[in-house]
């Protein structure tokens, strides 16, 4: 199988019949992003239930959505035809723990980075496991997800996922669950480093003469206008930025400084230092 792009024209609300539930395990940031993205989308919030520890968040969730949040795991969890995990992956082994025994039936859908899914299967006593990498940009329905599936996932938990996730952006199956760590690196990861770039050029901008406020105006068009022109542009991106680089012009003597620098080489090693966090947060936290 290669990795292809996942379709993002599916209808959300219709993924659940009227009796069925949506469980999530902790819910942050991402579990907020894709609830908001569902109940958009059609599903009611009668069919969202949430295991929540921190106070401060449930009440977020229910005021924001007025779904049902729980602190605990408990056998209402038994109505969830689905679960998506949203913990942390120091916490993910205790709260499957907590979990493992009402939601044995149930599509797992898991969010945490390094996880794997023979941990995941060990802990809840199911293979029907789908691991997903997210981006922040999920919360805007502008990410990119990472997806990997068992051998005992059908096609239909697979269109399910892709309902589910389908308000948050784009999706993107690999055939190896190995190269989810390469997912986390490149696109978990990779609104830090677009963040991190677009600081530098805020910050030459400012010592250039301009406002803070005109250098991130400035920053922010350019990485937009560039990105949404890669993406329309069938060209490879070496070829896009070639366009822009006359030889002896401005943009020739910045690439210029940044290769002497060896900048590309260090992007690299940045990425492939967070491909190895990812595979060691699996072997540290996905122990029994």
């Amino acid at each position: 199988m290669t990795s292809t792009p996942a379709s993002n024209t599916t209808s959300t609300g219709s993924f659940l019949a009227a009796n069925e539930k949506i469980a999530f395990i902790g819910g942050g940031n991402m579990s907020s992003a894709i609830i908001g993205g569902l109940l958009k989308s059609g599903l009611m919030p009668a069919q969202v239930l949430v295991v929540e520890p921190w106070d401060e968040a449930r009440a977020r969730l229910l005021k924001d959505f007025a779904i049902s949040a729980q602190a605990q795991a408990d056998a209402s969890l038994q109505e969830a035809s689905l679960v998506v995990w949203g913990v942390k992956p120091q916490t993910f082994h205790e709260a499957a723990q907590a979990s493992a025994a009402h939601t044995a039936s149930a599509l797992h859908l898991s969010v945490a980075a390094g996880i794997r899914s023979d941990s995941i299967a060990r802990w809840l006593g199911t293979e029907r496991v789908v691991r997903a990498m997210p981006n922040t940009p999920a919360l805007i329905g502008k990410g990119m997800t990472g997806l990997y599936a068992g051998g005992k996932v059908d096609t239909q938990d697979r269109t399910r996922v892709e309902q589910v996730l389908a308000s948050t952006g784009g999706l993107l199956w690999v055939d190896a669950e190995a190269k989810l760590d390469a997912v986390t690196a490149v696109s978990g990861s990779g609104p830090a480093y677009v963040f991190y770039f677009m600081e530098s050029m805020v910050q030459a901008g400012v010592d250039m003469g301009l406002t803070p406020e005109q250098a991130k105006t400035l920053a922010l068009g350019t990485f937009t206008g560039a990105a949404e022109l890669a993406s329309r542009s069938s060209e490879p991106l070496e070829t896009l930025r070639q366009r822009v680089t006359s030889k002896g012009g401005t943009t020739y003597a910045a690439i210029s400084a940044m290769e002497q620098d060896e900048v590309k080489r260090q992007i690299v090693s940045a990425v492939r230092a967070a491909e190895k966090r990812a595979g060691e947060l699996g072997d540290e936290f996905g122990k029994p």
